[in-house]
């Protein structure tokens, strides 16, 4: 049976419960039976399912939604210290909880599994949650999205294994003590918080250094990042290290990844034995994301062969090459990708899946300091699709910065050959590419802003 409320989160407040990170553990607590409470900047389904589990939500920011018997406030890294109901909280002397604390305190007692790295985590979260789930292990999971098929970013469940995605961008995992952790690459990102990659390998190293006692590390024998990590904590006693990837290496190793249109059907080498076993996502690194998944089941005691059937169950996450409609034969799919290594690997995927046809992205870049770290990169990747649209940035939690804009992008996208075309005005963004689609088309919208919500809106114009 798995743990109840813990003390301080009995009648917790929400600062932004809305937010992928803060709702899933809210859903979870109000499922263990608190009496949870939040707001948000504005309604949304998730605000309605909330509701539908017992919880208070309210819309917008103020300091009277703040009840006087909370037990604690829970905000995350992006609550800014001027909000309304943060500086009521210090008015009423209620404990504020960090979002990672209060996620922490739902693990205590379970066998947790803590997925981190630059890219992959929620995918990776996501594959596990469901084929435990498939194996009637009823597992607790808390995911950065949501499910394609349960629909949900986190449950809770009566068996003993907590899957975790594990944020990196505000050290906030560094707060966990998992049983098994999974690394899937390490790469500088989050230029506000991280200097240098020197303070990215540290900020790994402290992460692993919590996993508990005898427990194990996942981690990809391939990706340049995750080596050097390995190297670096090699010598901690206490620790299993468990490699995968396609290194002759590997102790998990992928032998073979054939893609079969959307999906893949992939051959590792686990114990001497070949295994194989269909991911339902297409692309080369979501198979290999489900082999990190395999590779930390097994490290639990799950048996491998049930293991890679439960996986092939996994039909994917909203926002991580989602398929979102087709109209007048052209294909409209989504991706969160805002990172140039994420943004190049789902632009190969989807060329793989393309075949002949033309791959057109819609580009919305999110964050300033990352457009001014890393905008070159990503114009650079837009030279894998036929044709591209670039918004200008989402700042998300960010003030601008002077001469920080799309341009960036666009022009490193140009010297790289690529067909690029600045819109400033999202919502002329259905009738642009309507213009340039044509029957057998791949549309991508691509961006961890709000250019999802373009989706839909291409499709109704393209009907139309």
């Amino acid at each position: 049976m798995a743990p109840g409320i813990p003390a301080a989160m009995e009648r917790p407040h929400f600062i932004g419960i809305g937010g992928a990170g803060m709702s899933g553990i809210a859903k979870i607590l109000a499922r263990r039976g608190a009496k949870v409470a939040g707001s948000d900047a504005k309604e949304s389904g998730t605000a309605e399912a909330l509701r539908a589990l017992g919880a208070t939500v309210h819309i917008g920011h103020a300091a009277g939604h703040l009840a006087d018997d909370a037990s604690c406030v829970v905000v995350s890294s992006a609550i800014r210290a001027d909000n309304p109901e943060l500086l009521r909280a210090a008015e009423l002397l209620i404990p504020v909880v960090h979002r990672s604390d209060a996620l922490a305190s739902l693990m205590q007692g379970l066998r947790a599994i803590a997925v981190a790295g630059t890219h992959g985590k929620t995918t990776t979260t996501s594959m596990l949650a469901v084929a435990l789930s498939e194996l009637g292990l009823d597992p607790s999971y808390a995911i950065g999205g949501d499910l394609a098929g349960p629909g949900t970013n986190a449950t809770h469940g009566e068996g003993d294994i907590f899957v975790a995605e594990a944020d990196e961008s505000d050290r906030s995992f560094q707060k966990y003590d998992p049983e098994v952790a999974i690394v899937l690459n390490v790469e500088l990102d989050h230029h506000a918080n991280y200097a240098s990659m020197d303070e990215i390998y540290d900020s790994f190293e402290t992460f692993v250094g919590k996993i508990v006692p005898g427990g194990t590390l996942v981690v990809s024998a391939d990706q340049s990042g995750a080596v050097e990590l390995t190297r670096r904590v090699r010598d901690l006693s206490s620790l299993n290290i468990v490699t995968y990837g396609e290194s002759e290496t590997a102790d998990v190793r992928v032998h073979k990844i054939t893609p079969r249109g959307l999906t893949s059907e992939v051959t590792v080498v686990l114990n001497g034995k070949f295994l194989t076993f269909t991911v339902s996502v297409p692309g080369s690194h979501y198979a290999h994301n489900a082999v990190a998944a395999l590779a930390a089941g097994v490290a639990l005691g799950i048996p491998a062969h049930n293991l890679a059937s439960a996986l092939g169950k996994y039909t994917g996450v909203k926002r991580r090459l989602q398929l979102k409609g087709e109209a007048a034969g052209v294909q409209v799919i989504d991706s969160y990708a805002h990172h140039p290594t994420e943004m190049t690997a789902d632009l190969e995927a989807m060329r793989g899946a393309a075949s002949d046809s033309r791959l057109l992205v819609v580009f919305q870049p999110h964050l300033f300091s990352r457009t001014q770290e890393l905008g070159t990169e990503m114009g650079q990747a837009l030279a894998l699709a036929d044709a591209s649209v670039v918004l200008d940035i989402y700042p998300a939690r960010e003030d601008p910065i002077p001469g920080v804009t799309s341009t960036l992008i666009i022009d490193a996208a140009k010297a790289a050959g690529a067909d690029v075309t600045a819109v400033h005005d999202k919502a002329a963004v259905p009738e642009v590419i309507a213009g340039m689609a044509k029957p057998g088309d791949l549309v991508l919208t691509m961006g961890a802003g709000d250019v999802t919500d373009l989706g839909p809106q291409i499709l109704d114009h393209m009907s139309s």
